[in-house]
């Protein structure tokens, strides 16, 4: 009886190990299936925006969009975010669409916010991740820089200064 016992835990514990090496073995060496590639289309998404506007981005093309990835609780988004809201001043009439996806806080966090940093570009929630997801985005902020025709011209991870925003605003610029 004792022996059938150490022979079953001894089979339970050898597909434990299996089934944890594996999954170790699976996430270090998968590869980024999600990434965004420089020069490819970026992937489209549909979001509500914190007013209720629906911002599809397919329906940019022939605008230049900044595309930006942060949250509430992220130092170095926070800083970049005044300055961000200075340039969508001066290029949104220029061809050039700001869009910034909060990943996945609550709407009243977010409209704290907006309000406390008086932003005027859209600000849209990706409350299930599924953008967030599709763009590869760890860590934050993340900018990716879309062109006219919707491709991916550059991806840029950590924290922007102003004049980085706007030499990317005129790169984008159509």
């Amino acid at each position: 009886m004792k022996k059938k016992r150490l022979v079953v835990r001894t089979i339970i514990l050898l597909v434990l190990a299996a089934a944890v090496g594996y999954t170790l073995y699976a996430n270090l060496t998968k590869d980024e299936v999600n990434k965004v590639e420089i020069g490819k289309q970026a992937p489209n998404f549909v979001l509500v925006d914190m007013e209720g506007k629906k911002h599809k981005l397919s329906d940019y093309k022939g605008q230049g969009v900044f595309l930006n990835f942060w949250a509430t609780w992220c130092g170095p988004c926070e800083r970049e975010m005044p300055y961000i809201d200075n340039q969508y001043k001066q290029y949104k009439d220029q061809g050039v669409k700001v869009l910034t996806v909060d990943v996945g806080e609550s709407k009243i966090a977010v409209d704290k916010f907006i309000e406390r940093h008086h932003l005027t570009f859209p600000v849209m929630i990706d409350k299930d991740g599924q953008v967030q997801t599709a763009y590869g985005i760890n860590p934050l902020p993340y900018t990716f820089l879309i062109d006219k025709d919707g491709k991916v011209v550059r991806s840029y991870k950590g924290e922007l200064t102003e004049e980085t925003i706007k030499s990317f605003m005129e790169e984008i610029k159509p």
